[in-house]
């Protein structure tokens, strides 16, 4: 019997002595670090807390997928720390930023997008987190919740949660350095945003849930990704828990 997509990937990514040498990229010109997007409106967003807050072992404890969301907006602090939670510069050395979560080799292929659909202060539609500066860049205006949902496979938690982080990988940062081994990093760049996503919002009283299923073709399409050299790879929804 054939072998699946899933079993070839994970046969053809492995490391041995031999392959590691053999399969070692030519690097060329590094891409760029980060996304920034021109010639549109940019939020700059409030100063994040970074001291303090509720004990790491309670909000650990406490930290539950929550799929029920109540019609409360979020707040734009709150969006801010959240943000700065995942991807947020929390030191650098020289010039060189250092994010929240780790990323293989401090690549940082993944960029942050955003439809949000109720957050006091912001209007519903698409937006980009531009962590070096801490600011949104707006992409599209409108609500865009039945479109989330939909492209969730109907999970309609999307919908009504006030905003869903939409994480894609730019796949070029990590292949620079890593080859075809860089498939394996960028998902697991991405389930540590998503662990930090979901410890943040513990922490601030909020609700979240991860989102791995999905048509790929439609949020990228809605986000305006070209689904090959950058690709959406993981959801998370957050929002104030519903009783």
């Amino acid at each position: 019997m054939d072998s699946g997509i899933g079993d070839r990937f994970q046969t053809g990514t492995k490391y041995d002595r031999d392959r590691i040498i053999r399969e070692r990229p030519e690097r060329g010109r590094r891409p760029a670090r980060h996304k920034i997007y021109s010639d549109v409106e940019k939020i700059v967003l409030p100063e994040p807390e970074r001291d303090g807050g509720t004990p790491l072992w309670r909000t650990i404890r406490q930290r539950r997928s929550v799929r029920n969301f109540g019609p409360e907006a979020l707040s734009l602090p709150e969006l801010s720390q959240l943000l700065w939670a995942v991807q947020g510069v929390t030191g650098r050395i020289n010039a060189f930023a250092l994010r929240a979560a780790p990323s293989a080799g401090a690549l940082y292929p993944t960029e942050t997008y955003l439809i949000v659909n109720s957050v006091a202060g912001l209007e519903p539609g698409i937006y980009h987190f531009d962590a070096e500066n801490h600011a949104l860049a707006c992409l599209r205006k409108g609500s865009f919740a039945r479109e989330a949902s939909a492209a969730a496979l109907g999970q309609h938690m999307a919908a009504r949660a006030a905003v869903v982080f939409l994480w894609s990988s730019v796949f070029d940062r990590a292949k620079w350095k890593y080859g075809q081994r860089a498939y394996r990093y960028v998902y697991l760049d991405a389930g540590h945003i998503a662990q930090n996503l979901a410890l943040a919002a513990v922490a601030l009283g909020l609700g979240s849930c991860q989102i791995g299923a999905f048509f790929d073709d439609e949020l990228n399409e809605l986000i305006g990704l070209d689904g090959e050299n950058e690709s959406v790879i993981y959801l998370s929804v957050v929002g104030c828990p519903g009783s």
